[in-house]
Parts: C-alpha cells; structure tokens; sequence
C-alpha cells in the first residue's frame, strides 16, 4: 500500500476525510494510475504520534484526491528508540545512499560531521543544497518504508558541533565503532544494555575513519567505542550494521 505524507491542514479535525494535492495528487493520479475505492495510508507532518491513518480514495478530481477514512493504526512502524547517526562526509554521492537505508532501517535525524580526514569539503552555498537534496531523499525513502515521520537531514557539523548536539539533545547511549575497541562481547553488553526509549548516537567516521584526537574527544564526551566484528567494514556500511543491530534489539 502507498504511504504519503500531508500537512495537518489537509485533514479534517476528525480525521474522516484527507486531500491529497500537489505532487503527491499527480503521483496517485497520473503515475500510480489508482482509482476510486482503491486505499492508502498517510502520516501527518509534524505530529508526535507514531500512528498510519488509512484512507479510501472517494473522488479523484483534476487537481487533488479525496480520501475516506477506513481506519487508524496507532502503533505505527517507528523504532522505540530515537536513533541519530552523526555520519561523516563520505566521497561522490554515498551519502544518498547512507541517508536512504538509514532512513528505512529507523534513524530518527541524520547529522552529516565534517572530520579530519574527510575529503569532501562543502562550502555553506554547496552545504545548503546538499542538504535539500538529502532531505529529498529523506522524505522519498520514509514514504517507501511507510515510516510515521520524515528524519531530518541537518547541515553538517563539527565534530565539536556534534558533541554539543549530544548534550543539547539529552541522548542518552553514545556509541562510535572503532577497530581498537574490545571484543564483540563488550559490544552485545553495552547494546543488550540499551532499553527501549532510551535515544542513542551512533558516531561513523568518513573514509579512513575518525583521527586519533578524534577518538579521545568522543571518549570525553561518553562515547563508548565498539566493535563491528573483525573485518574493516566501508563507511558506507557501518552505519547500516550498527543500525540493524540496534533495530533488531529494540524490535525484540
């Protein structure tokens, strides 16, 4: 079933009736092809609730959908925990492809850190529409997992910058993969140790991974180091396996 995000105002207060508009409406109209009785399923910018409220289409009109309301889920599909990956710049356009699986594993915010040894350097013009191509990206792949919100993608950062965001935001569990951390089972203790509710920052470092003076700041700063296994893993594929450890302890 299709998923699409709208504003409050495109729903009534009782939730009875939405109106599809925009980009959305040509979507469902003259790319999907739907039809009237055909359903699908919503999520209101802006709202706390995890909740997919489900809709049939009632009217299909030259510029917007109406839809009937057949039924709301509450629990919705996101994580129990706020999960926030502070990702450094990775080289060409890995990052799309980080913010994407991210996003479809539960990431809550993704916070782009430019480090000592990333390569990529972006001015605040290219900084600016980076950033709204991520958040593009965002949104595109929250719709394909049916996700109740759409993870914000900020302007990258510092890694001092991103310390202060640890702290500002209260998150409670800090972690950074590092090769020089202890073994596995260090790591299944520390993330077995995390409850569900309980935010966590997960720190990933660009290609060649974070400097030594870097290790030290995060470590300041209550960051626990852990392991990914014994192989080196691609920056763009650190930040998906810790992700899904963490998916798949609070899931369960």
């Amino acid at each position: 079933m299709y998923h699409f995000f709208v504003e409050g105002s495109q729903v009534t207060p009782d939730l009875k009736k939405v109106e599809i508009t925009g980009s959305d409406y040509n979507h469902i109209a003259n790319v999907l092809r739907m039809r009237i009785g055909e359903q699908f399923s919503i999520s209101i910018r802006g709202e706390d609730k995890a909740r997919e409220i489900f809709y049939e289409i009632e009217e299909i009109t030259s510029d917007h959908v109406l839809g009937n309301l057949c039924f709301v889920e509450e629990v919705g599909n996101e994580l129990p925990s706020k999960i926030y990956l502070f990702q450094g710049l990775p080289k060409v356009d890995k990052m799309e492809l980080i913010i994407q699986k991210a996003v479809e594993l539960g990431a809550y915010k993704i916070i782009p850190i430019t480090t000592n040894r990333c390569i990529v350097r972006l001015d605040e013009k290219k900084s600016s529409s980076k950033q709204k191509r991520w958040q593009a990206i965002s949104e595109a792949a929250a719709k394909q997992s049916k996700r109740a919100l759409i993870p914000e993608v900020t302007l990258p950062v510092t890694m001092k910058q991103a310390m202060n965001i640890c702290r500002e935001e209260a998150i409670d569990v800090r972690l950074i993969p590092y090769e020089m951390a202890e073994d596995i089972d260090a790591t299944r203790n520390i993330i077995d140790g995390i409850s569900p509710g309980e935010s966590v920052a997960v720190f990933i470092g660009p290609e060649g991974g974070f400097s030594e003076d870097e290790i030290a700041m995060a470590m300041e700063n209550g960051i626990k180091p852990i392991t990914l296994g014994k192989r080196i893993l691609r920056t763009e594929t650190a930040g998906f396996t810790a992700i899904s450890w963490l998916m798949y302890h609070l899931e369960s």
